[in-house]
Order: structure tokens, then C-alpha cells, then sequence
């Protein structure tokens, strides 16, 4: 990799990490007059601005954090086709999306704290994977309505992408490609991680329940 392509790639990096760093949800609750990192959970993140805010101000902040995970993906995808770059820039568009992820754990804008990733990964993975990430999708909207936690069918979807991501299904590459199985199931384990207190409360059955067609969050 000459110098000009690393320039460039750090640049890619750098965007990325900022992009995915924006807090749709704080942004969105301060707008209707909620600071979420006091309310609820205390987390930035959609699920918790669909529990304190409401609803459709929670969907419109998971909408914003997966295109924010999205479109920097399939951009840096988009650049890498041109034939002009080495073969060896095939990997940016995985990496432009784990920038994003990060970004949205760790925002620049609000002293490295972020919220899980979820919803970004997911944007990220949709970008890189679809029919991989449209399954994962779909396991998590049964667990969710299933149990009603969100924690348990996000924690599930993450433990469904480490294993399957490296066989060669649903559009994978599998063991033929180790840098994207080995950063798809860090990713996947990062989010599981965040997760660690709702875990603890869904061991615990202290774990908020979310009812979508009911009342509650509204």
C-alpha cells in the first residue's frame, strides 16, 4: 500500500469513526426535552429513547443509527471496485463499518461513551452481508416478540452472527475470508458485551419488557 492509498484509507477511517460517533438518540431526546442518559437505562441508544421519549421518536433514532452504519459502508464499497486501487483495498468497506460501530460505542462527541451498536452493526452488516444480516434480522424479531426484550432478541441476533459468519451460507464467504469472520464476530461479542447489565437483569427478571402494539413507551 503506497502512501497516497494509506492517506486515503485513514481518511475513510477517520469519517467513518465520526459519523457513526453522532448520538441520533441523545440528539432526538434533547429535542423533545429528555436527556436519555437520565432516564430509563441511561443509555443513548434507540431502545432506550423508544422506552423514555416514545415510540416513534424510537424508531426514527434506530432508522438514523443503522444508516449511519449503512451508507459509509456501501460508499467505501463503492470505492473499492475501482479497478485502479490493489486488491488488497477489498477489505476497506468491512473496516469502514467497524469505524462506524465504534463510533456509535464510543462517541468523540460525548466523552467516549456511546451506546451498544446494535442498530449500527445491523445498518453495517446489511451493507456487507444482507442475506447474512436479513436472518439475523429475523431471528431477532422472534425472540423480541416472543419475550418482549429487546436486550435478549439483540443479544441473540450477535450470537447467531458469531458462529454463522464463518460457513459459507447465506452469502458468506466463510473460512475464505478470516479478516471479515474474525471482525464480524468481534463486533458480534462487542455487542454482547454492552449488553452485560441488561443481561444481568434478565438473569435477575428485573429486565424491562417493550410492547409494541400496547401503551407502554408511549
Amino acid at each position: 500500500m503506497d502512501m497516497q492509498i494509506f492517506v486515503i484509507t485513514a481518511a475513510w477511517m477517520l469519517v467513518a469513526y465520526l459519523v457513526g460517533g453522532i448520538p441520533f438518540g441523545f440528539l432526538i431526546g434533547k429535542m423533545r426535552g429528555v436527556d436519555v442518559r437520565t432516564v430509563g437505562s441511561k443509555n443513548i441508544g434507540a431502545t432506550n429513547v423508544f422506552r423514555t421519549v416514545g415510540k416513534k421518536w424510537g424508531v426514527i433514532a434506530f432508522a438514523c443509527d443503522v444508516l449511519k452504519g449503512l451508507l459509509p459502508t456501501l460508499a467505501a464499497r463503492q470505492w473499492a471496485l475501482d479497478p485502479e486501487l490493489p486488491p488488497d483495498e477489498a477489505w476497506l468497506p468491512l473496516v469502514v463499518g467497524v469505524m462506524c460501530v465504534v463510533g456509535h460505542m464510543l462517541t468523540p462527541y460525548m466523552k467516549f461513551k456511546g451506546g451498544k451498536g446494535v442498530a449500527t452493526a445491523f445498518g453495517m452488516l446489511i451493507g456487507l452481508a444482507p442475506a447474512l444480516v436479513g436472518t439475523a434480522f429475523a431471528l431477532f424479531a422472534l425472540v423480541f416478540a416472543v419475550s418482549h426484550y429487546i436486550s435478549l432478541g439483540s443479544c441473540s441476533a450477535a450470537l447467531f452472527l458469531m458462529v454463522a459468519v464463518w460457513f459459507p451460507i447465506l452469502g458468506t464467504e466463510g473460512y475464505r475470508n478470516l479478516p471479515q469472520c474474525i471482525l464480524i464476530t468481534l463486533i458480534a461479542a462487542f455487542v454482547i458485551f454492552k449488553h452485560r447489565a441488561n443481561i444481568g437483569r434478565l438473569l435477575s427478571g428485573t429486565e424491562s419488557k417493550i410492547y409494541l402494539f400496547r401503551g407502554q413507551g408511549s
